[in-house]
């Protein structure tokens, strides 16, 4: 290999056609591409992140709960926003090639900290996966130290050739596109967590038929366990560990005393493997919601103590639109015990009860709490956040008062008997969900254009600025 010596400073141009010449570009070429690399992960990395601030937070909170942490749940949220910008302004640093110096010191340690993480989640296992690519890439612990050292290497280049590297630019112009970016991604991440992911990386995404996702396909690798059977030798008193191949079969010499089963491969886990609603009286409502030919609307709040009361409040009507269409059902789930159900439910004088899930459940299927979501024939066809659903008034101003009107006294021992499908809710089938309420629930697709301006106006600033970048000369 050709070494590069006195010419690697730069001055190579000035001895004609010296292969130190070739060797400096090669170099040059070499942190061109480092920069490129990097500045692309972290971009990456940053976008899928800042799409989900609530997933975000929610991994935080698993880091803190597994380091003993807890206190610092507070602060899990602003940390879900401010990660993906940080990582979103030093990507696109590294690509423009601004304030080189400073950027190549905060890109090192970053990398530095979380290899070292990676490598403690990759021996002790305390979190399933880092969660650096957010739900669009989910990769095992080791996968992700492994990741990390590949890119250690692209770090170490342009670290070692930090003093290298011209800065050529306007500070001033270079701080003030910083500074703006950050502000770009923190708005960014702050509106995706005031309305849902502009992007659902999640199995429950709208279109999914959540049965498909829950089938284990044929010749699938199934989960290996390891059985260990204790058993007692009677005369001595001492226990010992079997295997199932040889454990004892004197039945008056041993006495069984345990079995341990212990997972020693895992096999194939279905996209959605955790969708189960319990009823009061402890029953699964899962097979009946997805076989309901109508539409069921499932207002989650995986925490009421932290459920925004005006989702809340405004779920009333729809829990008794059942009276008024024949075609619509309505559930209302959460993780929260049954006795802080009771005494919120009592508080802000609801008339709906709540059935139980998974806490993590629910916060995969929907990133608002509390959040919407609509199925038909066990598909989601629509998911809202509290803010962008509307109230039945808004529907159709003259629905609550139909509701109130048909509304009949009814028992909590009737209600129940109701929710739990032994005897048929009360309708009148005055009114048609699917004919009345859809076409304002969509807005003909409104949300879905209001989601795509708001990305061509995240590219088109990008473009912005790399087109402002190329009025100066591109510096490799």
């Amino acid at each position: 290999m050709r070494r590069c010596s006195r010419v690697d400073d730069g001055t190579a141009g000035h001895f004609g056609n010296h292969p130190g010449k070739t060797c400096f570009k090669e170099m040059r070429y070499l942190r061109f591409i480092s920069r490129i690399v990097l500045g692309v992960v972290f971009i990456f990395s940053g976008f899928v992140k800042a799409v989900d601030p609530l997933g975000s937070a929610y991994k935080f909170s698993d880091y803190f709960h597994a380091f003993r942490l807890g206190f610092l749940d507070g602060i899990s949220l602003p940390l879900g926003v401010l990660l993906p910008a940080f990582e979103l302004v030093l990507g696109f640093m590294l690509l423009l090639g601004y304030r080189r110096k400073i950027v190549t010191w905060l890109v090192t340690l970053f990398m530095l900290f979380f290899t070292l993480l990676t490598l403690v989640l990759a021996v002790f296992n305390p979190v399933e996966d880092c969660g650096c690519f957010g739900d669009a890439l989910v990769l095992t612990n080791w996968e992700t130290f492994f990741k990390n050292l590949v890119l250690m290497v692209f770090v170490a280049v342009i670290f070692i050739h930090r003093n290298r590297e011209p800065e050529a630019g306007n500070a001033t112009r270079e701080w003030i596109t910083g500074a703006l970016l950050v502000v770009m991604a923190v708005c960014f991440s702050v509106w995706n967590h005031r309305h849902l992911p502009l992007l659902d990386f999640r199995p429950y995404d709208v279109g999914t038929v959540i049965e498909e996702e829950m089938k284990i396909p044929e010749g699938a690798v199934m989960d290996e366990y390891e059985t260990t059977l204790i058993y007692r030798e009677l005369e001595t008193g001492k226990t010992r560990r079997f295997s199932m191949e040889d454990y004892p079969r004197d039945t008056t010499a041993w006495q069984f005393v345990n079995s341990e089963s212990k997972l020693v491969r895992k096999g194939y886990e279905p996209p959605i493997h955790d969708f189960a609603i319990m009823d009061q009286f402890g029953s699964d409502l899962a097979d009946r919601i997805l076989a309901d030919e109508g539409y069921s609307l499932l207002m989650i709040s995986y925490d009421l103590s932290e459920a925004e009361e005006e989702g809340l409040l405004k779920a009333g009507d729809w829990s008794r639109l059942e009276i008024l269409a024949d075609d619509f059902s309505f559930y209302a789930v959460t993780a929260s015990p049954g006795g802080e159900a009771e005494q919120i439910s009592a508080s802000l004088a609801l008339e709906y009860g709540f059935h139980a899930a998974d806490d993590i459940m629910l916060k995969t299927v929907v990133r608002s709490n509390p959040g919407f979501v609509l199925l038909k024939n066990g598909t989601i066809v629509g998911k809202w956040g509290t803010r962008d659903f509307p109230s039945v008034s808004e529907v159709d101003p003259l629905w609550p008062d139909m509701i109130a009107q048909a509304s009949l006294p009814m028992d909590e021992e009737t209600r129940l008997l109701m929710e739990e499908g032994v005897i048929e809710n009360i309708s009148f089938g005055v009114v048609a969900f699917d004919r009345h309420a859809l076409s304002l629930l969509f807005e003909a697709d409104s949300a879905a254009r209001e989601r795509w301006v708001v990305i061509a106006w995240i590219l088109g600033i990008a473009v912005l600025l790399f087109l402002s970048h190329l009025v100066s000369p591109i510096r490799i």
